[in-house]
């Protein structure tokens, strides 16, 4: 009763054994459901925090009149969606000050994050984040992005290539914006990442390097160089092993090229090409040459960067306690799962 198209990733992890997407598939939906819990705390958490903030600018218990049927600075919006909410409860015999703010929806209240109520925000709705930076982009980027998170577990979407420890992060950094305590609070009642521990399959889709240079250059120009010819398995992702741990950013690999040589000429010719991944070789080169990487031939991923959408970040950097000549996690390279590097706390846990 599950369609084709909505099997097909899980199908395609699991090697085409039926019992084991399943199973996957049940993970997705414990993750989902455990996750929008932790976003319906904030939600609630988040409305009142502003229902507050806005009761207390407009004077309500002075005048008597809700803020949200007072004219509103940035326009229509909330009238308009007000207006939705009171001709639904209306016939219910709901129509409630409570009722209402409890109506509005979760994009109704992060839209008051928006350019538009620039004004709104510097007049009171900032203090309803004490503990934020206090610029309105901020907290508005990270809402945004916990909305389009609620969206997709509301829409029923599979969690397998979703980062959900870097989201559930992101639901309680946004929830110590408003209180500290509170996110503490969340944070440990939160089930979400103890179920995502629970994934059934996790593929080997990334590749630790040992990288005492070669992390220096990612943080550079966002990219691994090694020598020609070195075989690697189909990864997604590679890692970086340095000064004793594995660093926080699990970049994707955009791009492969083997055999690149690594000459001023060559670079001057890769940067007239209309090929971005040509354009973005030629800064590797530039950048690789300053240094360590001299004239020959040489392999080159190309990587995403912080900020990417594909980008996956680590909580914390993960040590590794083995000691002596030979101890390294890797001296080469080594493959792992992302879901098992979100998990761990050091390299044991690999």
């Amino acid at each position: 009763m599950l369609s084709e198209p909505r099997m097909a990733p899980y199908l395609r992890i699991a090697g085409n054994d039926q019992r084991e997407a399943l199973a996957l598939y049940e993970w997705s939906t414990r993750t989902s459901a455990a996750a929008f819990e932790d976003i319906g705390h904030l939600e609630v958490l988040f409305r009142n925090a502003l229902d507050r903030q806005l009761r207390e600018y407009f004077r309500e218990e002075r005048c008597g009149i809700p803020w949200f049927l007072l004219p509103t600075p940035g326009g229509e919006h909330v009238a308009d969606a007000v207006a939705t909410v009171r001709e639904r409860l209306r016939p219910l015999g709901k129509e409630s000050r409570h009722q209402i703010v409890a109506g509005l929806s979760f994009g109704f209240w992060s839209g008051l994050l928006g350019s538009r109520y620039e004004e709104l925000w510097r007049d009171c709705l900032h203090r309803a984040f004490p503990h934020s930076s206090g610029r309105r982009k901020q907290v508005s980027a990270a809402m945004e992005r916990v909305r389009k998170f609620r969206n997709r577990l509301a829409h029923h979407d599979s969690m397998i290539n979703v980062d959900v420890p870097f989201e559930i992060r992101q639901i309680i950094e946004l929830t110590s914006f408003i209180d500290k305590d509170a996110a503490n609070w969340l944070e440990r009642r939160s089930a979400t990442m103890t179920v995502y521990g629970e994934r059934p399959i996790a593929i080997e889709d990334t590749v630790v390097v040992a990288a005492r240079s070669a992390w220096t250059l990612y943080e550079d120009v966002y990219a691994y160089v090694c020598q020609p010819g070195r075989a690697f398995r189909t990864v997604d992702r590679i890692a970086f092993y340095a000064d004793r741990e594995i660093k926080t950013d699990v970049p994707k690999v955009l791009h492969r090229r083997d055999n690149v040589e690594w000459t001023k000429e060559e670079a001057d010719r890769l940067r007239g090409s209309a090929d971005r991944f040509d354009r973005k070789i030629a800064q590797v080169i530039d950048a690789a040459r300053s240094t360590s990487w001299t004239d020959g031939l040489y392999q080159v991923f190309l990587l995403t960067r912080p900020g990417d959408p594909k980008h996956r970040q680590l909580s914390a950097c993960l040590p590794h306690g083995g000691n002596g000549r030979g101890s390294a996690f890797t001296q080469r390279q080594r493959y792992v799962s992302l879901h098992s590097l979100e998990l761990a706390t050091s390299t044991e846990g690999l």
